[in-house]
């Protein structure tokens, strides 16, 4: 469900981090939100972090829009995967541990209600104790199946529907984390932005995780809100969180102050130390930033090394193209 708490080791492929609006997988510039993403829906499993294609959205000095599926920390829960696809923007189901049901079993156990159809019944088990903690015993049943059909309306991409089926949730449930940080994720996706932003701040103090604050930051960025983005910034960089978050907020904070012209600023947030050989996407991502800032600092070579970096580790990686151009363009002042 979440692409929040589970690292792993698969790559992501077939993103597109070219344009300026955020993407529906490991855009480079802002989360994945959430990247993000890499986790199991409520169906599909409980989401730990994995190895993202987390961070989602804009490129380096873009700005992300509503007219494409928003990235990471990724996002949504998706069904039948551990990896974060999506991004950046996952739902991570608030603070109880993900590899268990809390009582140490080795792997997550599905629920043993009898009385759940669908989608509900393939629910992890601590999702539906996590529920039926915090809500009405008449109601339990109905906001997971709501939450089952909203997981598996976000795996195939329905993001309208699992809005609406997130909703239902809601309205039953409205003390869940999983049901708002669901809810708020399927909003990012369409760029319904009020919404997305007011369920995830709802989720961040429901659960005391700063795991989505990335996907707040470019939530920030589409509303042209500067004082809100460095807030944020600030709060996270005081709170922490798994390095993998801690990258997704420098990803999308660089990029903000790319919007506004800071490139020097910008290069010190995501300034490479030493390239490692076996690098977490959400390392390939800042590495794509700060080539883009060495290039729009005419650091050809410094923009053409990471640019190698990048491409020995991921073929595919969304606007290599677009860097190309733009280290040429760099190249040609």
């Amino acid at each position: 469900m979440s692409d929040s708490n589970h690292r792993g080791r698969k790559r992501s492929r077939g993103r597109d981090a070219g344009s300026r609006r955020p993407a529906a997988r490991g855009r480079p510039g802002t989360p994945a939100a959430s990247q993000r993403g890499s986790g199991e829906s409520p169906s599909g499993g409980p989401a730990r972090r994995k190895k993202r294609s987390g961070t989602e959205g804009a490129k380096a000095g873009g700005k992300p829009t509503s007219s494409r599926k928003a990235p990471g920390r990724s996002d949504g829960p998706r069904k039948g995967s551990t990896s974060q696809g999506d991004r950046r923007a996952a739902p991570s189901g608030g603070q109880r541990q993900r590899g268990s049901s809390g009582r140490g079993e080795a792997s997550p156990q599905r629920t043993a209600r009898r009385d759940l159809r669908g989608p509900a019944a393939q629910l992890p088990r601590w999702v539906v104790e996590d529920l039926a903690r915090v809500t009405p015993d008449r109601q339990v049943a109905p906001a997971l199946e709501a939450l089952g059909e909203a997981s598996e309306a976000i795996a195939t991409g329905s993001y309208h529907k699992a809005i609406k089926k997130a909703q239902v949730a809601k309205q039953l449930a409205p003390r869940d984390v999983t049901v708002r940080e669901t809810l708020g994720l399927a909003a990012y996706r369409v760029g319904n932005w009020k919404v997305a932003l007011a369920e995830l701040r709802t989720y961040r103090r429901l659960s005391g995780e700063t795991t989505h604050m990335p996907v707040e930051m470019d939530i920030q960025r589409a509303l042209d809100r500067p004082e809100a983005i460095e807030q944020i910034w600030e709060d996270l960089q005081r709170l922490g969180g798994k390095p993998a978050v801690l990258k997704e907020g420098a990803v999308v904070y660089a990029s903000h102050l790319v919007d506004r012209g800071d490139l020097d600023a910008a290069w010190e947030v995501v300034k490479p130390g030493r390239l490692t050989h076996d690098p977490f996407e959400e390392d390939l991502r800042m590495w794509y930033v700060a080539a883009r800032i060495a290039a729009l600092r005419g650091q050809t070579d410094t923009a053409g090394r990471l640019r190698n970096a990048i491409l020995e580790h991921d073929p595919s990686f969304p606007g290599i193209d677009e860097l190309e151009t733009l280290i040429a363009r760099s190249g040609d002042l």
